[in-house]
């Protein structure tokens, strides 16, 4: 694995570019679904998060390709909802029917509270982003432009027959223009099961053969990738430091979910499957309630391993941590940090996100960097 190459924000009308679908998140709050009589309604999507994420606290030029429905009332409220981010949006227009759609998909969502888990499931019926494939968008004329970073997901992917080979064709542009490219697994059982019959090791992989940057679990490589447990066949529990330390190659046993050393352990079969894919990285949590976690984070680039730091999160909705924690580690690594400063923005981030109700930030930058300089919730006066 070599060394990412990001492109210089001189000269380029985007420094990302993310393709995925746009939905809308009913959120009761800490009200079961089944006993709640109103929602808040926030516009989401796992690979628009990140974009709004980079837009909003970041400063970044951010920019989202994607399906809109824009003859009914919803898709004038997303519509609205990404031009506030501060996104700039590439659509392939739909017109709704009256009755059947194409839709906006709705994803239902509570929070959970306590010893009670949060509850989700979708309704992506006729879903308008579901009919995008390979020829929906012009590549060549949005990279025409100038995009530094091409990014999706395996929620995106998982829609529909046609959605992957889209991802992979965005991701080959995206390679022509010398953007660096960057996926994240994002292993949802609920929607493979959805899929018709998909192999979701067979998609992801065609995929990730395009990708420079891979976020993902330990679940996410072993369900989504197909790779193999390396704690299988492990005797024994052994631990790596929580420091910046060279990649540990023998199988290893983790000892609890904030452990890296198992996720370690499989980079090797990533290198082995996936030569191009220059770093990995993802978060570690460890959930005590829906309120109390303990969250941390793991990057592995050109061959060395770097941990976060473990910290106390009580959360007041958890939806989103993961894209906070992408959109803070893409950051970094675009303005030029280290790979362990760039880590630590991504879990300082994710961690804030976690604070706030919706699924996109409100965190500030200076937030984000007092946070990851070992910053405390004392008052600021």
């Amino acid at each position: 694995m070599s060394i990412v190459n990001i492109p210089p924000a001189a000269g380029k009308r985007h420094d990302f570019l993310a393709l995925g679908a746009l939905v809308t998140r009913l959120d009761p709050g800490i009200v079961p679904i089944s006993e709640t009589d109103h929602y808040d309604l926030h516009v989401s999507g796992g690979e628009y998060n990140v974009a709004a994420n980079l837009s909003r606290c970041f400063g970044m030029r951010a920019a989202l390709a994607s399906a809109m429905v824009d003859n009914v009332p919803i898709g004038l409220k997303v519509q609205n909802a990404v031009r506030e981010a501060g996104v700039e949006a590439y659509y392939v227009h739909f017109r709704h029917d009256g009755v059947r759609g194409p839709n906006i998909a709705q994803t239902w969502s509570d929070r959970g509270q306590g010893v009670r888990p949060p509850v989700v499931f979708y309704n992506r019926a006729n879903e308008a982003a579901a009919l995008l494939g390979p020829g929906s968008f012009d590549w060549d004329s949005i990279f025409a432009g100038g995009v530094r970073w091409f990014h999706s997901g395996g929620i995106f992917a998982a829609l529909s027959r046609t959605t992957s080979g889209l991802v992979v064709e965005g991701m080959q542009a995206a390679h022509r223009a010398g953007a660096v490219t960057s996926f994240d697994l994002n292993y949802r059982a609920k929607l493979w099961a959805a899929s018709g019959g998909l192999d979701s090791a067979e998609v992801l992989g065609k995929i990730v053969e395009n990708v420079d940057i891979l976020v993902g679990n330990e679940e996410d490589l072993q369900l989504g990738l197909g790779l193999p447990d390396p704690r299988a066949s492990a005797p024994a529990s052994t631990s790596v430091p929580a420091s910046d330390s060279a990649l540990a190659a023998p199988t290893i046993r983790s000892a609890s979910k904030l452990d890296p050393s198992a996720f370690i352990a499989m980079m090797e079969e990533v290198r082995l499957r996936f030569p191009n894919v220059k770093a990995v990285a993802t978060t570690l949590r460890e959930v005590h309630s829906t309120n109390r976690h303990d969250w941390s984070a793991v990057l592995w680039m050109d061959g060395r391993s770097y941990v976060a730091p473990v910290c106390e999160l009580d959360v007041y909705d958890r939806v989103g941590g993961g894209d906070g924690f992408a959109a803070g580690l893409f950051y970094g690594l675009m303005d030029g940090r280290s790979p362990e400063e760039a880590l630590r923005l991504g879990w300082a981030h994710g961690a804030l996100l976690t604070t706030f109700p919706g699924d996109t930030t409100m965190a500030t930058l200076e937030q984000v960097e007092a946070l990851a300089n070992g910053g405390s919730a004392r008052i600021q006066r």
